[in-house]
């Protein structure tokens, strides 16, 4: 009898834990509502959450161009294939205006949908399980009294077996631990704030911490920049290489305008980060500055001032010498001088004034360990940030052979770093991927 009831309770406990990786595998569905009335929801709370879906960056990945906000379909490239975002506003077919906020609330932290399919952390549901409840609410007001848009799902292109969501149960097991925020003893509140909103809805790691060969944010590699849609982010805070230290006043500066005097230009992907940082709260911008700041080890006043002057001297007048007579330079820099007079000097040249480019020798793009930034914008131009319209740069027509010499010359220029490595294939395949696409 006793052996029995063991064997019983042994069978239960599995039953049990079986039950439970069941559900965690293959999650049960949440009740459809009723369209919500908007005219039900507070306005302030609406309000709350405009703010924080602007710090959050939500209609960069959810709006695609020409079309209605935030419903979807954006190409999002990964490693292991293109995933496209989903519409979040309230249709009640193609969207999420059957959602109740447990629903919501659910896709934010856990990473499934209402209806129980587990959603691939390309959407950032590891930085978005920190929210306070209070956000949390405030974000769904916001997003339940959008224009509601009937926009199909894009299917995604993913190969077996990562097409099989399922799967992410497993992924989420090993990297999505759903720790709440914690204030830093060290940080004062302002500080605290930024790095609240930095570290849950403005997931910053996201894009500035590598991931693994699965896919999720390295955690013993804080803000020691990454590849993010064919651009290179930064490493900031006591990972950054930037030539001059960033301050409070540039991490404000550059924010709130996408635009800092000794580090150069919002582009890329960070465009629409800091035009949608212009639209929200001036107190929670300023405190994401705060934080910044704080992590960021302060460089020394003078030695930053040498910095800047050791700098600028290395710009060029529109007369230079590009023959670059009697230096021991390799071919490919000598041709790229004679590039960089052609195409780049007339802008890129001794600072008489603030609205010229910054020195190149303090822009990330020069300073990089690899030429992928500086060839995006040789190519590409600059569509400036909103709090910089002026700032615009026009894309340069150039050979793969003038753009690799090009970028030869300028790191040989403007830094004294080592030269990139393969400069002309990288060059070439620079030029082949603007082409097809």
């Amino acid at each position: 009898m006793k052996t029995w009831k063991i064997a019983t309770g042994v069978s239960v406990v599995a039953l049990v834990v079986a039950g439970g990786i069941v559900a965690n595998v293959f999650p049960a569905q949440i009740a459809a509502i009723d369209q919500i009335d908007p005219a039900l929801l507070a306005e302030d709370l609406v309000t709350q959450g405009e703010n924080l879906a602007m710090l959050g960056d939500c209609a960069a990945c959810h709006t695609q161009k020409g079309q209605g906000e935030l419903s979807g379909g954006v190409a999002l490239p990964t490693p292991f294939g293109t995933i496209y975002s989903t519409n979040i506003t309230p249709d009640k077919d193609t969207g999420i205006g059957t959602w109740s906020f447990a629903a919501f609330d659910r896709a934010m932290r856990d990473g499934i949908d209402r209806r129980g399919a587990h959603l691939y952390p390309a959407f950032p549901y590891d930085h978005f399980a920190a929210i306070t409840d209070a956000d949390m609410r405030a974000l769904y007001a916001y997003v339940m009294t959008r224009d509601a848009v009937a926009a199909p799902a894009v299917p995604n292109l993913l190969s077996f077996p990562f097409n099989f969501r399922p799967l992410l149960a497993g992924w989420k097991l090993l990297f999505h631990h759903k720790t709440p925020f914690a204030p830093d003893p060290a940080m004062d509140e302002e500080q605290n704030r930024g790095k609240y909103l930095a570290e849950t809805i403005g997931h910053c790691t996201a894009c500035h911490s590598p991931r693994n060969a699965l896919g999720a944010v390295r955690q013993n590699a804080f803000m020691q920049g990454a590849e993010v849609e064919g651009w290179l982010a930064p490493p900031l805070g006591a990972s950054s290489i930037a030539p001059v230290g960033w301050t409070l006043d540039d991490y404000a500066d550059y924010l709130f305008d996408g635009w800092s005097e000794t580090h150069s230009i919002a582009a890329g992907p960070m465009t629409n980060v800091v035009d949608h940082l212009y639209a929200a709260d001036e107190d929670d911008v300023f405190a994401i500055a705060a934080w910044l700041a704080k992590i960021t080890p302060a460089q020394d006043e003078g030695e930053r001032a040498a910095r800047i002057t050791e700098i600028d001297a290395l710009n060029l007048s529109e007369a230079f010498d590009f023959s670059l007579a009697g230096m021991d330079v390799p071919q490919q820099v000598r041709e790229g001088a004679q590039v960089f007079k052609t195409s780049c000097v007339k802008c890129h040249k001794e600072r008489i004034a603030d609205t010229l480019p910054v020195s190149l020798g303090l822009t990330y793009a020069v300073n990089a360990p690899a030429p992928t930034n500086l060839f995006h914008v040789v190519l590409g131009g600059i569509e400036p940030p909103q709090g910089s319209s002026a700032r615009r740069m026009q894309p340069i027509t150039l050979s793969a052979e003038d753009l690799g010499r090009v970028a030869a010359f300028v790191r040989w220029q403007f830094t004294d770093l080592p030269d990139w490595p393969d400069l002309q294939e990288a060059a070439e395949q620079a030029l082949s991927d603007r082409t097809a696409h």
